[in-house]
């Protein structure tokens, strides 16, 4: 028996050896080996988009943006849901609900957020398609969004609507600005929540959303040009009311219903992807199945070149607040979350995907408030734009049990900066362990001389939310202080975080507090690149997530 505990001893203290203790002894192992000369694909920028709910109470006038994490560093586009129609609200007229007129336009509500949009730095993106009340003579407002289901009773005094609005926005911005716009017909045409015929039959819903989309793109096209950005977003991750590849057929081979001619304007094609809840994947595809599915039936059809993106998603739910278990943001406070997303960068990044669209990045509001983990790998993501994929193979994946422990990494020729990402995700909560990393650099250009190393480590170091979670246990904010799930991370909204003296405690003390918790500090560091390798080893927390900024300083 001696001898037996002798033995692990001296197993333990071997691999204990390396990390400084026993207890890592059962760390996650990976070793990566990157080689920069062996080029690919040049990368975008996948943080590129946000969306809103709304134009309803103007939140892109004078809105307020915190300087310090602007997210219109890295926001190109900003995705309006229905900004044309489909509830009181979203319609743009001076009176919505007098169905006896049906040309009292009143644009005033989507020029003055384009033009806010515009002095943030970015570009709209607009969801058209939902149907104005009036236009609908038994509208009937969808039980899950609240915007009418239907299709107008009169497509072409829907043509002149669409028409009058892409008119408005031409003389309000000019065309050539216009056309740098990207436009959509609908939000998941093929979901029955969103839209369908008044039978609910899904060939005939198919029909009627084909003819919708033909209506509208050429009103874009008729004021706007030829060249005008429109494109389609399906649902696509799980089944809809009907099949998504009849719509790119229609585009393709069908007739034209406003034209009469073969095929429709198709620029793009984006796709949502949700998982029910941390950890629970849909029933339906991963998100490079997703969109493999819809540029499959594309390129099928003869589209060779479309943009392929997520214009929604990431988690649907998580625990549950006093009325629903939905996460606003739908993401999670918990550094859970930055794995996440890495893990769908990286997705991103090897597939093709321009962007994944997201809802929020900061606390408070759409651009106000402390990071969220999220906010932090969006931004450096983001910097990877203009390089190109580094060849980057993992050679050792050792006491994994499931763990995910993943690189990137991409080479910028102009700048000769060398990129990687990597992170220690499992798709869990709870997960617990550390990951040992290591990284062999194949770097025969950099062989001789200094590189400067830079390093951001994304984990609850740079996360308030684990504060948060213990400050609720000390104040007593439980679940039944949230309207909505207590996991999200936008506890500045009242759909998050609604009950009074919960709310007036976290702005009037621990926002402050939540602000020092939150700072991610680069480390800096300098080495000499010899035999034309360079070696990096890093310890990763549970989901924590690693940039290296890898450039020569002489």
């Amino acid at each position: 028996m001696k001898k037996i505990i002798a033995f692990l001893l001296a197993v333990f203290s071997f691999f204990g050896s390396f990390t400084g203790g026993i207890k890592d002894a059962f760390n996650v192992r990976a070793s990566f080996e990157i080689n920069p000369d062996e080029e690919g694909a040049l990368l975008g920028n996948i943080s590129s988009c946000m969306t809103v709910w709304s134009l309803e109470g103007n939140p892109f006038v004078n809105m307020t943006v915190n300087e310090d994490y602007n997210v219109f560093e890295f926001v190109r586009y900003i995705e309006v849901m229905q900004c044309t129609g489909g509830s009181a609200g979203r319609d743009l007229f001076k009176n919505p609900l007098d169905f006896s007129v049906t040309d009292d336009y009143d644009f005033t509500q989507l020029t003055d957020n384009c033009a806010g949009i515009l002095a943030l730095g970015a570009k709209p993106y607009l969801k058209l398609g939902s149907v104005p009340l009036k236009y609908t003579e038994n509208a009937v407002a969808g039980a899950d969004f609240g915007t009418n289901l239907y299709p107008p009773d009169n497509y072409d005094i829907y043509y002149d609507y669409i028409a009058a609005v892409a008119r408005e926005l031409v003389e309000a911005f000019g065309r050539d600005e216009v056309l740098t716009w990207r436009f959509s017909v609908m939000t998941e045409f093929e979901n029955a929540d969103w839209f369908k015929a008044q039978s609910g039959d899904p060939e005939e819903s198919c029909e009627a959303y084909c003819k919708l989309y033909d209506y509208t793109a050429q009103a874009l096209v008729d004021e706007i040009g030829s060249d005008v950005f429109v494109g389609a977003h399906a649902m696509a991750v799980t089944e809809g009311l009907w099949d998504e590849r009849d719509f790119i057929k229609h585009c393709a081979l069908g007739t034209n219903y406003k034209t009469g001619k073969q095929g429709s304007p198709l620029r793009f094609l984006t796709a949502s992807y949700y998982d029910t809840a941390p950890g629970k994947y849909t029933s339906g595809m991963n998100p490079v199945e997703t969109i493999n599915h819809l540029r499959k039936a594309a390129e099928e059809y003869g589209f060779d070149n479309l943009v392929y993106a997520f214009d929604e998603g990431r988690i649907l739910s998580s625990s549950r607040g006093s009325e629903s278990d939905a996460l606003l943001s739908r993401t999670v406070g918990q550094t859970y979350q930055a794995g996440y997303d890495a893990r769908m960068a990286k997705m991103l990044f090897e597939n093709g995907i321009e962007y994944f669209s997201a809802w929020e990045y900061l606390s408070d509001s759409f651009a106000d408030g402390n990071p969220t983990v999220s906010y932090y790998v969006a931004r450096l993501a983001s910097f990877f734009e203009g390089s190109r994929t580094a060849k980057t193979k993992r050679v050792k994946n050792a006491l994994a049990f499931g763990t995910e422990a993943q690189a990137f990494s991409a080479f910028n020729s102009s700048t000769d900066t060398l990129r990687v990402m990597a992170y220690n995700f499992k798709n869990s909560l709870s997960y617990s362990r550390k990951a040992n990393l290591n990284f062999k650099i194949n770097a025969p250009r950099f062989d001789g001389r200094d590189v400067k190393i830079t390093a951001y480590v994304i984990d609850d170091n740079c996360n308030w939310f684990d504060e948060w979670e213990q400050d609720r246990k000390t104040y007593g904010i439980g679940s039944d202080c949230f309207s909505w799930s207590p996991d999200d991370p936008v506890i500045g909204s009242t759909a998050t975080l609604s009950d009074p003296a919960a709310r007036k405690l976290y702005f009037g003390e621990l926002k402050e507090k939540y602000a020092r918790c939150s700072v991610l500090t680069p480390i800096e560091t300098t080495a000499k690149v010899g035999n034309s390798t360079l070696e990096l080893n890093i310890t990763l927390e549970p989901n924590a997530v690693v940039f290296y900024e890898i450039t020569p300083v002489n």
